[in-house]
């Protein structure tokens, strides 16, 4: 519509037929958006039968934009400051213009600026990723036009990349990063791929149908977070107050159940995983305030780290020799 607006503010009589050409949209939706820009924005639209186009019976000074009211502006400006991890990368200035021209026109004529809001409120995202632009926009185009995409990927802890070709399916941001969810086409599998250890994309011209039941929240039902695996576990933890105030009011997985412990004690949290990895890194994070009571395994994988632990730092804090070998972590990156 706003490309029509400019044709028109340009006396180029444009009709249904070159609008049609130069926009490759059909003529139906050319009609409706030029109804609505007559009916709901009020432009002064009307064709011409000799010059077989449409023209401004008056002058336009600006495409009207959607009215906003002063609450409305405030949820803007709060999603703004939300956006704060692109802050120094290349996100941040495309993302600012973006909210400049939402902006511009508000009820009242008033004007509101994305700066006064330092003062109300913040967000401190811990340690964003450097995700780069122009990969970010080679793999949407490569999701709105189902197109297949190859690029350089290191798996975690890996020295050299591998060249993978896929089909992308999803891009999600999980914990300030990236991922992309895609159709491994050597492997015959959904994969996740970290976009800080993508590089090289590349956009071919082979195209793909995205299958009708793929649905990316079913998908990630069963992680914690990124990593996916293929098992069920039956996840819980034992908190004590401290724990339970850290764990109370937050939103960790779909399936989760806090119940407060007789006495205030503090509580016990379940969870129903495909994997444990990553919920192990997260009771670690607890240290001694967490309790695992159930399954075997990840009471296991946390008793290996805590002798690891010992034997690299000693209990007397002295620093174990550098060629300490690391615990066998019995698992892979799914990607």
């Amino acid at each position: 519509m706003h490309q029509i607006h400019e044709r028109l503010v340009a006396q180029e009589y444009p009709n249904c037929s070159t609008l049609a050409r130069d926009l490759e949209v059909n003529r139906r939706t050319l009609l409706r958006d030029i109804e609505f820009m007559k009916d709901r924005l009020h432009l002064p639209i009307e064709y011409d039968d000799r010059k077989y186009g449409f023209h401004y019976t008056r002058k336009v000074d600006a495409f009207p934009l959607v009215t906003l009211n002063e609450s409305e502006i405030f949820a803007l400006l709060v999603a703004d400051k939300a956006v704060a991890q692109y802050r120094g990368t290349p996100f941040h200035g495309p993302l600012e213009a973006a909210f400049r021209r939402i902006t511009r026109q508000l009820e009242g004529g008033q004007s509101y600026g994305l700066s006064g809001l330092d003062q109300i409120l913040s967000f401190r995202p811990f340690a964003p990723a450097d995700t780069e632009l122009e990969t970010f926009q080679i793999l949407t185009r490569g999701l709105r036009e189902r197109r297949v995409v190859e690029f350089e990927y290191r798996n975690l802890g890996a020295e050299r990349t591998q060249r993978r070709r896929v089909r992308p399916y999803h891009l999600t941001c999980i914990d300030n990063l990236w991922y992309l969810i895609a159709h491994d086409n050597d492997r015959s599998a959904l994969r996740n791929f970290v976009l800080t250890r993508l590089s090289d994309p590349v956009l071919t011209r082979a195209q793909f149908e995205r299958p009708g039941d793929f649905d990316a929240n079913e998908y990630l039902r069963g992680n914690l977070s990124a990593f996916r695996g293929g098992e069920d576990f039956e996840v819980v933890i034992e908190l004590d107050r401290w724990g339970t105030d850290l764990v109370e009011g937050r939103r960790w997985h779909p399936t989760q159940e806090l119940t407060k412990l007789p006495g205030g004690k503090g509580s016990r949290l379940r969870l129903r995983l495909n994997s444990i990895e990553e919920v192990e890194r997260l009771v670690l994070s607890w240290g001694s305030h967490a309790t695992v009571i159930r399954p075997q395994e990840l009471r296991t994988r946390l008793s290996a780290t805590g002798a690891f632990l010992i034997a690299r730092y000693g209990s007397s804090g002295d620093q174990a020799p550098t060629d300490a070998a690391p615990l066998s972590r019995g698992s892979k990156e799914p990607s």
